[in-house]
């Protein structure tokens, strides 16, 4: 008999790995990114950046670290409505998770309300508290999506108190806003939509009956009440139904407790299963004789309430520059240490396309925000300029960045393959949460509308191709600018004599236009030695993409190019 022979076979699990030995991700966001350091070197004051900096550099580690784990668990763990306490009392409490208010902490801690809220601070950085509060804002966006929404309702809300409220509201409230003691801030709120008109406000049929001064009972429905917990409510109700859309909406501060102690009847209906931003509370009410006060003059309030929408509208811009430029990291730092086919994944010639078109949409968008950002620093300290360019740039920044932040994010996730797909890691959260951008604070056709009507009522356009003009004379695109602009200019005159159906289903593709050669100028303004290497490419990338309608042959930049056009340094 032949003996059988015992053999051990062992897998090569040292092998069997999905990184590279080298993989490294950033342990701040802050000294990470070359492109956002950058431009607060070139763009903020000294005192600004001195100021700032000790906060950033915080803030930029908790977001790499953190305040992820605790983002994550806010999504997975997202607030529930308490209708009723044990004794069957309505007491309409929204639950929170703990990680929910230890991102809170982290918020309030960062500045970014503080910069712009403290009475000495607002002074001190007058043409810059948008930009400093909004640096903190980045950081903080790249890692919670979600509760940035609140925080936006919270500077939307002082922003109201700021510009429309009487002196003693003023200093009562702003106090909570600007503190820098979480146990002690308010979180503020917009109630706006109602089931039968949701953006088209002017449908709204919720009632304010006058009791005396300028306090009313408020009674109707609000549909989609984001951060319903808050603690100060701006809500547009009608004290004369016989005036009707929005020519007859007045607005009014719904304060979370009336001055007896007492708890302002709001009767919270039930809180909305959104596809993203789970983190956050949003909510149906009922406003059932709520108190509210009348804030500006009656009949006015979608004139104040714009104010608040506008700021809004600018925190979304924002939030798609940061949640995609996440997403493109966490693609980037993947593909630079995952090998496949032999070869580190950047290293393909289609990921290298790839990461050129996501780098250099990255780069663009983040200077169009950024450039908004500062029109309205500049527009709040009396510059008509801009605030002229403000009224065009914001709804056109609005709808551009969140269409492509989200093509972005997704793109991103695809490059990661399917360990991108999977809710262990970031991305899927990023996707879900980025959605909500288009629609959020005036879809796409809604803010092709405002564009148009800023087309007619300010001089934005006139403004936009003054800047385009001034960095043409001075750059080596000068030809294609003037050429660009020249054609654009042209049909801006024809487009204001087409039939309205005509115009609005034109304007589309002329906004595009228009968005896209104002980024490339930007970026041609905004280059010098140190950002050459990521403006240059991007600048081409822009040019080509704009020009090209047929078949071209392309040659994809080579990876340390690619590099230097993501601007990340791992840390």
């Amino acid at each position: 008999m032949q003996a059988t022979v015992s053999k051990t076979i062992r897998y090569p699990l040292e092998k069997n790995k999905v990184m590279e030995e080298s993989y490294r991700t950033s342990t701040n966001f802050f000294r990470s990114d070359k492109i956002f350091r950058h431009y607060l070197k070139n763009n903020i004051t000294t005192d600004g950046v001195a100021y700032m900096n000790n906060k950033l550099e915080a803030l930029g580690k908790e977001a790499a670290g953190r305040m992820n784990e605790l983002s994550m668990l806010a999504d997975k763990c997202g607030p529930e409505l308490v209708k009723r306490n044990s004794l069957g009392e309505n007491i309409d409490e929204i639950s929170f998770h703990p990680a929910y208010w230890k991102l809170m902490e982290i918020a309030v801690r960062s500045e970014m309300m503080r910069v712009k809220w403290d009475g000495t601070l607002r002074e001190k950085f007058d043409i810059e508290k948008q930009q400093l509060g909004f640096a903190s804002g980045y950081l903080f966006a790249m890692s919670e999506c979600g509760q940035f929404c609140p925080l936006c309702m919270t500077d939307g809300v002082a922003r109201l108190i700021d510009l429309f409220c009487d002196k003693d509201d003023k200093a009562r409230l702003l106090a909570h806003i600007c503190t820098d003691n979480v146990d002690e801030f308010y979180t503020g709120a917009m109630f706006l939509t109602e089931k039968t008109g949701g953006s088209d406000v002017g449908a709204n049929i919720t009632t304010a009956v006058k009791l005396e001064g300028n306090n009313y009972l408020l009674n109707g429905e609000k549909w989609f009440c984001s951060n319903a917990n808050a603690d100060l409510i701006f809500a547009l109700a009608r004290t004369d139904n016989d005036t009707r859309g929005t020519k007859g909406l007045s607005i009014f501060l719904v304060e979370k407790y009336l001055p007896t102690g007492e708890k302002n009847p709001i009767d919270m209906i039930r809180v909305k299963e959104k596809l993203g931003v789970r983190s956050m509370a949003s909510a149906e009410c009922m406003l059932t004789n709520t108190q509210g006060k009348l804030v500006g003059k009656e009949f006015e309030g979608f004139k104040v309430m714009i104010e608040m929408v506008n700021l809004s509208r600018l925190y979304n811009s924002l939030t798609a520059v940061a949640a995609s430029r996440r997403a493109l990291i966490e693609a980037y730092q993947f593909i630079s240490h995952r090998k496949t086919f032999g070869k580190l994944a950047i290293e393909h010639a289609l990921i290298r396309t790839k990461l050129t078109e996501l780098g250099s949409l990255n780069v663009a968008n983040f200077y169009l925000v950024w450039r908004t950002i500062k029109a309205l620093d500049l527009a709040d300290a009396g510059n008509e300029h801009e605030s002229q360019l403000f009224r065009l740039l914001n709804p056109m920044t609005k709808k551009w960045s969140a269409e492509t932040g989200v093509y972005m994010t997704r793109e991103s996730m695809e490059l990661m393959g399917g360990l991108g797909y999977i809710e262990d890691t970031v991305m899927p959260k990023l996707m879900r949460d980025i959605m909500v951008l288009p629609i959020w604070e005036g879809s796409g056709n809604i803010i092709i509308l405002d564009m148009l009507r800023a087309l007619t009522k300010s001089k934005g356009f006139e403004v936009m191709c003054d800047e385009i003009n001034r960095v043409a004379e001075q750059s080596e695109h000068k030809t294609f600018l003037l050429k660009e602009l020249e054609t654009l200019t042209t049909f801006n005159i024809k487009l204001k004599t087409l039939p309205q159906d005509e115009m609005e289903a034109s304007a589309k593709m002329f906004f595009e236009k228009l968005t896209s050669l104002f980024q490339i100028s930007l970026l041609a303004d905004a280059l010098n030695e140190e950002s050459e290497p990521w403006i240059k490419p991007a600048i081409n990338y822009l040019i080509n993409k704009y020009s090209s309608s047929a078949l071209m042959e392309e040659k994809p930049l080579p990876v340390d190019e690619i590099h230097e056009l993501i601007a990340w340094e791992v840390n």
